[in-house]
């Protein structure tokens, strides 16, 4: 590293002396503008999830799936706190309700957690929108891991933003697109080794995966690119012989899909984009549960969809 001189030109004084005819009010401002001195809007969302967690843990029935909860509100309130420590920003105590004190209260919690976070992503910087649209989606999630939590509101119909997608989002959107490929032919596949009782969920993860694929499809050739194309084929992580492994499979491609979504979030400030992707994601974690279950992986849900780890 190169020192910095310590002798001033007569140029760099004459500079130094204009700044100071400019006053020092002036300078003050021009040094602080990088401090946000604001309670960070985080703060509510993680002291919901740290109230969650610590109730949870509590609860006197609830079994397998009250611990789970309580882990993945844990992570949540974790990783919220990591990203609210980073910015180090003015400490806040947000009014939060009580935490409920059954295992059944936890319905309309998770719903209002999930809501509270889906309507903040539009606005946030984008490392912070991805963080909170996993908040959002593992709430969503988390409401599928027993009858008393849901079972809850499915994702928003599939909706394109208005207009031309800006060129910098066109690749994540490559991305999503590959997944929701993915997703058909896994979706295809795994109708040989399940009875018929899942020809809904089936017919329904199908459905969805399709309408994503042709409006992203319709996106990206509007932004006067070439959308990818499926693969012939492709090679699941473990073989598919029964229930259990074709139901693994299912939930991996959700994972997937959940990831590349995550990916168009943190890649784009349009809000109506961001709006389509978290509904996406939201949708990937809400179908991902049920097929973790079948499988018996777990935890059923994942606390922050689509992160990695």
């Amino acid at each position: 590293m190169t020192a910095r001189s310590t002798d001033l030109s007569r140029r760099g004084v004459l500079r130094l002396g204009a700044l100071g005819a400019l006053g020092v009010p002036a300078v003050l401002a021009a040094c602080s503008g990088g401090y946000d001195e604001s309670p960070d809007p985080l703060a509510p969302l993680l002291a919901m999830a740290e109230a969650d967690a610590a109730a949870a843990r509590k609860l006197p029935a609830g079994g397998d799936a009250a611990g789970q909860l309580a882990d993945a509100r844990a992570a949540q309130a974790a990783a919220l706190k990591a990203e609210v420590d980073r910015l180090n920003r003015p400490v806040s105590t947000p009014s939060v309700p009580p935490a409920p004190a059954d295992f059944g209260g936890f319905k309309d919690r998770l719903a209002a957690a999930r809501k509270q976070a889906e309507d903040m992503v539009p606005a946030l910087p984008a490392y912070r929108a991805g963080l909170v649209a996993s908040v959002a989606a593992g709430c969503a999630g988390l409401q599928r891991i027993a009858p008393q939590l849901g079972p809850g509101e499915d994702a928003k119909p599939v909706a394109a933003p208005s207009g031309t997608v800006a060129q910098e989002a066109v690749d994540p959107l490559q991305k999503a697109l590959a997944a929701e490929h993915a997703a058909l032919w896994v979706y295809g596949l795994v109708t040989a080794f399940l009875p018929g009782d899942f020809g809904d969920a089936l017919k329904s993860g199908r459905a969805e995966h399709t309408a994503r694929r042709d409006a992203v499809t319709q996106m990206i050739s509007t932004a006067s690119a070439t959308p990818v194309a499926p693969e012939a084929a492709y090679v699941p992580p473990k073989p598919v012989t029964d229930t259990a492994s074709a139901a693994s499979l299912v939930a991996s491609a959700e994972g997937d899909t959940a990831a590349a979504w995550l990916g168009v979030v943190t890649h784009t400030d349009d809000a109506g984009l961001r709006q389509m992707a978290v509904q996406a994601l939201v949708a990937a974690a809400r179908r991902g549960t049920p097929w973790r279950q079948e499988a018996g992986e777990k935890p059923a849900a994942v606390a922050l969809p689509g992160q990695a780890g």
